[in-house]
């Protein structure tokens, strides 16, 4: 896979669609909140059936790998992922 940049937004669509596929409901129902913190790094709280879930940066960057495979159709597993804090575009993903 050649080096990309993932927005934020494709990284919340990324862990509705994995949340959804994990907890057998629609993406449509996930709420996703990126979050980062200077001690604890990357995660993202999601809300599922009034519940709320918090996702480490490893959980992120499987939800990542899941949208590359099933949006991209590419090898989810051929490239590093790092999640990168950018002044203007949010939380977004290095995909190299």
């Amino acid at each position: 896979m050649a080096n990309q940049m993932i927005s934020e937004q494709d990284i919340v669509n990324a862990i509705c669609m994995e949340q959804g596929h994990s907890h057998n409901i629609q993406p449509e129902t996930v709420e996703v909140e990126l979050m980062y913190d200077d001690e604890d790094g990357f995660s993202a709280e999601v809300h599922i059936a009034g519940q709320v879930h918090i996702l480490n940066s490893f959980h992120m960057i499987q939800a990542i790998r899941f949208w590359i495979e099933h949006v991209l159709n590419e090898d989810p597993y051929a490239a590093g992922i790092n999640l990168l804090l950018d002044r203007e575009e949010g939380i977004i993903a290095a995909v190299h």
